[in-house]
C-alpha cells in the first residue's frame, strides 16, 4: 500500500524543519534540504507503522490546503 501525506518544510538560520500536518508530532529536522527530506521520510514511515489501517485512513484522509499570502507594507 502506498501512502501519501503533506510535508511542510521551513528554513531558518539553523537549517531545515519539516512536519506532516496530518500526523500530530511527526516532525524532523536537518542541516540541508536533502537531509531533512530523508529524515522526515523516515519519521513518516515509522509513524504510520504504529497505526492500524482504520487510523491510517482517518488521519491521511484529512485535506490540507496551502496557499501563499501577500501583504503590502506602507
Amino acid at each position: 500500500m502506498t501512502l501519501k501525506a503533506t510535508v511542510i518544510i521551513e528554513k531558518d538560520e539553523n537549517g531545515y524543519y519539516a512536519y506532516v500536518p496530518e500526523l500530530e508530532g511527526c516532525q524532523s529536522q536537518g542541516d540541508t534540504l536533502d537531509e531533512v527530506l530523508k529524515n522526515i521520510q523516515e519519521a513518516f514511515e515509522l509513524y504510520v507503522e504504529t497505526l492500524d489501517e482504520e487510523d491510517i485512513q482517518q488521519v491521511l484522509s484529512t485535506t490540507v490546503l496551502t496557499t501563499t499570502l501577500e501583504a503590502e507594507l506602507a
